[in-house]
């Protein structure tokens, strides 16, 4: 794409305790093949070097911010959301990566279909070795997605310019999904590029908490969305399902 008619991308990143891998997302950007970008890092009170290391990177579309208390990942991208000045919304949290041609290869595909928000799918990459492609479906509606949060949040892009600028809520866990779930009220459906243009980071470290995890999830529906306890339960037992199905691969 010719760099001067090319729209500004922000590009949403959050950081906490980041510093061992910041660099390497920083950089995926830095390789991107399309250039017309600001990447907009805000930190969560790190208590290590993050901040060091990213006020290393000498380029000036990268501008970062601190929080003055920590608030969680939405918090820190709901302020860099703020400071966005493009026309497309991207995000890349501060441990995954992004392949050189991946904003250049989902702006056209959205430009020539005229699409206000679009997702890729994805490759997990555990202790530096390539796993499984996730291969999102074609399409998403607000309906959906109520029963999968298969949309990537490293892969999304939307434009402001259709949709407006749209903020994460203030939950700890799930803001991704609130703020898709926002975006598709907007417009009736979002499109998958059915290429894998990133690679999600998973941290072998830790140990989810699966009863945790469905708490949330069941919170979410039944305290965000406040929808009806038996369409909750549909949708929390369709989630678990797919959940697993998804850990499998």
């Amino acid at each position: 794409m010719n760099t001067s008619k090319e729209p500004l991308v922000s590009i949403i990143m959050p950081t906490y305790n980041s510093s061992k891998t910041v660099l390497e997302s920083i950089n995926s950007v830095l390789n991107q093949t399309y250039k017309n970008w600001e990447l907009l890092i805000t930190d969560d009170c790190s208590s290590d070097n993050t901040i060091d290391l990213i006020s290393s990177v000498k380029d000036e579309r990268v501008r970062y911010f601190k929080l003055s208390a920590n608030g969680g990942a939405g918090v820190a991208r709901n302020n860099s959301i703020g400071q966005a000045t493009g026309r497309y919304i991207a995000f890349l949290d501060s441990d995954d990566l992004w392949l050189p041609e991946k904003l250049s290869e989902q702006i056209t595909f959205m430009e020539n279909n005229a699409y206000p928000f679009t997702y890729t799918y994805y490759q997990k990459l555990k202790d530096g070795q390539k796993g499984a492609i996730i291969k999102s479906p074609a399409s998403a509606t607000y309906k959906k997605l109520l029963y999968s949060n298969y949309i990537g949040c490293l892969t999304v892009v939307y434009d402001q310019s259709k949709l407006g600028k749209h903020f994460m809520p203030k939950i700890r866990k799930r803001q991704d999904m609130a703020l898709w779930l926002t975006l598709l009220k907007l417009t009736s459906t979002a499109y998958c590029l059915p290429k894998c243009l990133a690679l999600y980071r998973t941290d072998t470290g830790m140990t989810q908490n699966k009863l945790t995890t469905a708490k949330t999830q069941w919170e979410f529906y039944t305290k965000s969305l406040e929808l009806p306890i038996y369409s909750a339960l549909i949708k929390m037992t369709s989630y678990t399902i797919l959940g697993i199905l998804k850990k499998l691969k």
